[in-house]
């Protein structure tokens, strides 16, 4: 009896599709936030609308407010269900090695060749991807099961040239916390530092009073 080996599209297709998205019928939602940027605390509101689209309230500091509104707009990007071939449809995918923690290297090639991934029981744990002039590499150290696909709790992220390989900014860390609302899964807690020439600079964003938007 012979067994077929699944294609490197099958299971970076299977790991695609297990993680955590809203569905259609995300109706939003209000927050209180709490910022803390080294001694600095800044508080407000804000509001994630059914389209994903984020603002923030009672924020005087322009500045923090950016940080806010970038943070919300980073954590629902993610969220976005999108299909597999509308994101990888021009793409290829290939095996690379498997290294000591059984994690498989997935090259691509097509429209985004030089972009790999590795992936460990059915979840992506490297993403290595030229985006807007430059690349990112993230890791992820460990992630929980919603039931419904799964989310990154500790991960890292750092950009490098795509030319000369050279590191820009600094190298980051993050922790991630969520709460349950309803069916749906919602950011109450995300710790970042990040090491620059040797300095460690720290944020935190604390959402609380989470609720649905009816």
């Amino acid at each position: 009896m012979t067994t077929t080996k699944a294609t490197a599209q099958d299971i970076f297709r299977a790991a695609y599709e297990n993680r955590y998205t809203w569905d259609h019928n995300f109706p939003g939602y209000t927050a209180d936030i709490t910022f803390k940027d080294e001694e600095k605390v800044v508080t407000g509101k804000i509001r994630v609308n059914p389209d994903l689209t984020a603002e923030v309230f009672d924020v005087d500091n322009p500045e923090a407010q950016k940080v806010i509104h970038n943070q919300l707009w980073e954590t629902a990007i993610h969220r976005i269900r999108r299909k597999f071939a509308d994101t990888h449809g021009e793409n290829t995918f290939s095996y690379g090695d498997t290294d000591e923690t059984g994690a498989v290297e997935i090259f691509v090639g097509g429209k985004s060749k030089g972009d790999k991934y590795k992936l460990r029981n059915n979840e992506v744990c490297l993403v290595h991807r030229h985006i807007h002039g430059v690349v990112i590499t993230i890791n992820t150290f460990s992630s929980h099961d919603t039931g419904e696909g799964y989310l990154s709790h500790r991960y890292d992220s750092v950009y490098h040239d795509p030319q000369t390989g050279e590191q820009r900014g600094g190298k980051s860390n993050f922790e991630d916390e969520y709460q349950q609302m309803g069916k749906y899964h919602i950011l109450s807690r995300r710790h970042i530092s990040t090491e620059t020439g040797g300095k460690t600079s720290v944020q935190e964003f604390i959402f609380s009073n989470i609720q649905l938007l009816d």
